[in-house]
């Protein structure tokens, strides 16, 4: 299985040279503003780049239906003594290392396609999941509750993918629904069969107790629609829309469909899964993301949520998962010049980390100190 292992960004945003580990379980947090999403952005324009067939041989694709940056000046670094943009991948497959890739683009400001420059690639990288299907990236506007929602079979039945947005989650659930999960540390106990839907139906139980799952195909309309129903006593009620039961356990959906329907070796890059999540659901979302990278599923996600990084600790301190393979990163900037850093907190095997950077999570602490201070008349 191939992972990635390690990315160098060069004079890209708030970046003048910033390398970062990744290891399967990488979560990437810190202020607003600091770097946070221009890290899974680099991953990102590498994709969309290389499906466009300009990555090898052409340059980086600034502006396309996964990301976009904006034009050569967006992507800068502010401060860049060259204009030339550099990323450099390396790549872990099981034991090896020196599976890398190391792009050059001249950044012409007014452009939306940086043209490359001579770079160093292993022919190799081009096979990790990052450029192939095994990929879901999920950002942090998905889908909202709908009354229909829409279909691509070139999308999900070829290439098994949800959308950016989730806005294939039900069409996917409608062709691979009764398909069994590949990993038995996703199962969840509640569930009536390993089948993917009732899986799913299960883990969105932690959200909301007993819910149940319905797509339909809207006939000759390309569309699906998609309701919910929930227990009531022995019985369930009837199905209700999307619409009428919120935002949380729709905009919850396509990370637990991307979660349970991958293979080993897979990328999954996420933004914010706690968005319209209660402290258990999120907390759950942390465990669940902790089981995937145990069965070999490589998972970026940047949040803000400290109840999605006390459920990965929980999962280390439970033997879930070892904290060798967790890497945390923490992004701030420097008081002497503004500029970006990060600092990476280490897990041990209880759980706990090895320092807690001033932002990191501290703010409930910091509440409770202000709380318990003497009331100022």
């Amino acid at each position: 299985m191939t992972m990635i292992r390690l990315l160098r960004l060069q004079n890209f945003k708030c970046f003048e040279d910033q390398s970062l580990n990744f290891r399967p379980l990488t979560l990437l947090t810190g202020l607003n503003g600091t770097g946070k999403s221009s890290v899974l952005q680099s991953l990102l324009l590498l994709r969309q780049s290389y499906q466009e067939g300009l990555l090898a041989t052409t340059g980086l694709m600034l502006k396309g239906d996964l990301i976009n940056v904006g034009v050569g000046i967006d992507a800068l670094f502010e401060s860049a003594k060259e204009e030339v943009i550099g990323f450099e991948l390396a790549l872990k497959n099981g034991v090896e290392d020196g599976i890398t890739g190391q792009w050059r683009f001249s950044c012409n400001q007014e452009a939306d396609v940086l043209d490359l420059l001579p770079s160093s690639v292993v022919g190799d990288v081009y096979d990790a999941s990052l450029f192939g299907d095994n990929f879901h990236y999920l950002q942090a506007e998905r889908l909202g509750p709908r009354l229909f929602y829409d279909t691509s079979d070139f999308l999900v039945r070829r290439h098994r993918q949800l959308g950016s947005r989730g806005e294939y989650v039900a069409h996917f659930l409608s062709i691979f629904g009764d398909d069994n999960i590949q990993h038995e540390n996703l199962n969840h106990e509640d569930a009536k069969s390993l089948g993917l839907k009732d899986q799913v139906g299960a883990w969105l139980g932690e959200v909301s107790p007993g819910t149940r799952i319905s797509v339909t195909p809207v006939s000759g309309m390309d569309l699906m629609t998609l309701q919910y129903s929930f227990p009531m006593g022995d019985l369930f009620s009837k199905n209700y829309r999307a619409t009428n039961v919120g935002f949380g356990i729709t905009y919850t959906l396509p990370v637990i469909v991307a979660i349970l329907s991958s293979s080993a070796g897979s990328l999954l890059l996420i933004e914010n899964p706690e968005a319209h999540l209660h402290p258990k659901g999120q907390s759950m979302i942390g465990d669940l993301l902790a089981r995937a990278a145990s069965c070999g599923i490589q998972v970026v996600v940047e949040t803000h949520s400290d109840h999605v990084l006390n459920g990965i600790r929980v999962a280390v301190h439970n033997g879930r998962l070892s904290p060798n393979d967790v890497q945390l990163h923490f992004f701030q900037r420097r008081e002497q010049d503004g500029q970006s850093q990060v600092v990476s907190p280490q897990i041990d095997r209880d759980g706990r980390l090895d320092q807690w950077p001033d932002g990191f999570f501290d703010e409930w602490d910091k509440s409770l100190e202000a709380l318990l201070e003497p009331r100022k008349e």
